[in-house]
């Protein structure tokens, strides 16, 4: 009893232990903003510019437009942080807009969601990095010509922290991150206190005559949404932070809306201040750092910030859309696979495809970040309008206090959030915009598919369903050998533990010369005296495959057997690089006995040590 008791204890103690680890490896909310908020944190950097570049058009007085237009999308921000806040709650496994949609829209349109979020994500890396690459090559232009290397090195560099870890990942980010916080709020401060420009920033041309129009400020709208791709990103990977969960990812949902929201107004002000107006070999940041601080070290720093916050926003794609494909895998949407974590509670699999994808698409626009802009941010909006109007009926059907204020402010957010989205389908569709519906359209049909074969499997196995008593079957276990030695020894050993009859198969070739008879085959089994029967197979054309499957078709057409089993042993070479020297013998019989018959195939690797 006392054994019994301290074996329990121990098991107790290792569990404890493991579950530390493990949740050591989850984030807390300063990593939780580095991890999952790059995204949304850099695209100040060019979310002021897209207003500034439609406002333009109309000269001085469209500029005098950036604050209102800042102002309505920080109250779109303010209206997704608190609903992607309550979506934490509600929803504490992850998953966002797809989990949202799943439950009061149906599985149909949540399906849509996750596939417009996974393009979101996969565009987020492909645009974060050639962003980030872009802003080096300006620097730096004598490795301009290198900027598709260099897209595969950053890439290669971000896909191996995260296979590290995710909490690892995101201590790495927390540096970058603070700093380029810091420097952005140092350009704020001291252009808002600095009574004329340090540096003179680009006026907008006179000759401008567009007048400001309703449609003019949509677009400037539509274009300065841009800046709140990302937010849904900490509602999508709740499970990755360290309990407790909710109150920490809410936590980090909130303070990602407050940073990003003081940052795009401080912004704006400055623009309006120091009359900034589009420049074609300056980012709209960049003139107002030099407004700000002068053309000094200052201005390096924050350049560099930039350039470095860019170019690891992806980040925010490699924390989300693992997550986001476990939970597809768990309600059997993409193969299980994606639902298995490693050791540092990383869904592999889901950031190796993720990493592909973008590595296909960098490649396939050759690192230009302007071929991609044109379809970012068109997925994730969505993504937003399914999410808010799933959030609206989970409102009306939960019916506690102040669900009425609630489920207006989410109705609200969800009217933005779908105009916003289809003044983007008009001003992009003819620029690649359509690609990304077609996207949606091919990645849920993807969706549906593996659901149905899953579906498939279920039916086949009975599951859910309690089976018949097992009863034993009249099985032969075939084992296809080649010579008398050890590996035949140990797998007519193996095969006779099996139970039922065992019976051993080999092929000749009669017109081989070199290769034994007949004869000579029978003699030395013979001689060995296994005590299993050994059919010859004769095979003119030298191929090994053809006789065997012939043969076991013929025992599957007798009545004696209920069940033909076929054991094929294999070495397994201690070192890979011995393992070439194999014949793979083993894999080619098993591929065609897979195709041709129904015989159940086990693979058995005996393993081989080498005498030095």
């Amino acid at each position: 009893m006392g054994g019994r008791a301290e074996g329990t204890g121990s098991r107790r103690r290792i569990g404890r232990l493991i579950g530390r680890r493990q949740e050591r490896d989850r984030l807390t909310v300063p990593q939780g903003l580095a991890a999952l908020s790059l995204d949304a944190l850099a695209s100040v950097a060019y979310g002021p510019e897209a207003i500034v570049v439609v406002l333009a058009v109309a000269g001085s007085q469209g500029l005098g437009f950036t604050l209102p237009v800042t102002l309505a999308i920080v109250v779109l921000l303010a209206a997704l942080t608190f609903s992607y806040r309550q979506v934490i709650a509600a929803f504490p496994n992850g998953g966002g807009a797809y989990a949202v949609a799943g439950r009061h829209l149906g599985r149909r349109l949540s399906l849509v969601a996750a596939a417009s979020l996974i393009i979101d994500y996969v565009l987020n890396v492909a645009v974060s990095v050639s962003a980030g690459v872009a802003a080096l090559t300006s620097a730096f232009p004598g490795l301009y010509g290198d900027r598709v290397l260099l897209c595969v090195i950053v890439l290669g560099l971000i896909t191996a922290v995260n296979l590290y870890g995710v909490a690892e990942s995101a201590k790495v980010m927390i540096a970058p991150t603070a700093v380029f916080i810091v420097a952005i709020a140092a350009v704020v401060v001291a252009g808002l206190v600095r009574p004329t420009p340090a540096v003179p920033p680009t006026h907008p041309t006179a000759s401008a005559a567009s007048a400001v129009g309703v449609l003019l400020l949509l677009r400037a709208f539509a274009s300065g949404c841009s800046a709140l791709t990302g937010v849904e990103a900490i509602a999508n990977a709740v499970p990755t932070f360290r309990t407790p969960r909710v109150r920490r990812a809410q936590r980090t949902e909130v303070a990602l809306g407050a940073l990003l929201g003081t940052m795009l107004i401080g912004l704006s002000l400055l623009i309006g201040k120091f009359h900034v107006g589009p420049n074609s070999t300056k980012t709209v940041l960049a003139q107002l750092t030099e407004a700000s601080l002068g053309h000094n070290a200052g201005f390096y720093v924050v350049q560099f910030a930039t350039m470095t916050l860019l170019a690891l926003a992806a980040n925010t794609s490699f924390g989300g859309m693992p997550v986001l494909t476990s939970l597809l895998a768990r309600d059997n949407h993409l193969p299980h696979v994606f639902g298995l974590r490693a050791d540092r509670q990383v869904y592999r699999y889901g950031v190796i495809v993720l990493a592909v994808a973008a590595l296909v698409i960098l490649l396939v626009a050759e690192g230009d970040t302007q071929k991609l802009v044109p379809v970012f941010a068109i997925g994730v909006f969505i993504g937003f309008t399914l999410s808010q109007a799933g959030m609206v009926r989970h409102w009306h059907l939960d019916r506690s206090p102040g669900w009425y204020r609630r489920a207006t402010i989410n109705g609200l957010g969800a009217l933005l959030t779908a105009t916003a989205l289809v003044i983007e389908l008009v001003a992009k569709f003819h620029e690649g915009g359509w690609l990304v519906f077609l996207a949606v359209a091919v990645l849920v049909a993807v969706f549906e598919a593996v659901h149905r074969a899953y579906r498939r499997i279920g039916a086949a196995l009975r599951l859910g369903e309690i089976p018949a008593r097992p009863e034993p079957r009249r099985s032969v276990v075939v084992v296809p050998v080649g010579a008398v030695n050890a590996l035949t020894r140990e797998a007519i050993s193996s095969a006779l533990s099996l139970g039922g009859e065992v019976r051993a198969v080999t092929v000749v070739h009669p017109e081989d010369r070199d290769a034994p008879s007949t004869d000579e085959v029978h003699a030395a089994w013979n001689a060995w005296q296994p005590g299993v029967p050994l059919t010859v197979l004769h095979s003119r054309t030298r191929s090994l495959t053809r006789p065997i499957v012939d043969h076991l078709r013929a025992l599957a057409a007798q009545d004696r057997h209920d069940r033909v089993v076929v054991l094929i042993p294999e070495m397994h070479l201690p070192r890979p690089w011995q393992r070439l020297l194999q014949n793979q013998r083993g894999a080619v019989l098993d591929r065609a006995i897979r195709r041709h018959t129904d015989a159940v195939i086990c693979r058995l690797r005996f393993p081989i040590h080498l005498s030095h």
